[in-house]
């Protein structure tokens, strides 16, 4: 993106990621989620794959009161809650750059997961930490846990419900590819 004339505020590329988004039930369907956006005054809005991931611009920079607004307008306009977490294309490939799976990919009997955080955990693990057969997580920041699941020993749902117990509610787990796929469509 070209530098801004003086004076004038260049606008952030942002990604809002909802929590618990199932295209199946039409208010959550990925029209109705970018008109809602647009609506805010967002633009440049676009969805990738239909489970929760917006991206927008803006020219606000505070992504706290962007993440407030953002949820606000779900149950009033849409009829349903959603815990949304709001980063910038900068932090999000700052993130893919520090490689936080290191050597690892994802295949058809592991999941590399990342489970972005609303506030910093208050929990501290010796990593890795095992959640459970199969679950290990591997890295954790004030940002994010990175997991590892074995799909061949257990599910996705195991690691979603010792993080909920773990660091609460207030977060939103991605595949790897998707984050990679969310970085692609903001560039």
């Amino acid at each position: 993106m070209p530098p801004a004339p003086e004076g004038v505020v260049q606008p952030v590329k942002y990604v809002a990621m909802l929590r618990g988004v199932m295209p199946t039930r039409p208010n959550m369907r990925n029209e109705k989620l970018r008109g809602v956006m647009e609506g805010l005054g967002f633009k440049d809005v676009a969805t990738v794959i239909a489970s929760g991931n917006i991206v927008f611009e803006s020219g606000a920079r505070d992504a706290r009161k962007i993440e407030a607004r953002i949820e606000k307008a779900w149950p009033e306009q849409l009829g349903f809650e959603s815990t949304t977490i709001v980063r910038s294309r900068d932090q999000l490939a700052d993130l893919v750059a520090s490689e936080p799976f290191g050597d690892r990919s994802d295949t058809k009997q592991t999941a590399l997961q990342i489970t972005f955080l609303k506030e910093t955990p208050k929990v501290h693990l010796d990593l890795p930490h095992t959640t459970q057969p199969g679950c290990t997580v591997i890295g954790m920041d004030d940002h994010a846990m990175f997991s590892v699941v074995d799909l061949t020993s257990t599910g996705t749902p195991e690691l979603m419900r010792w993080l909920e117990r773990t660091v609460g509610k207030q977060i939103t787990t991605r595949t790897w590819k998707t984050v990679n796929r969310i970085l692609s469509k903001m560039t």
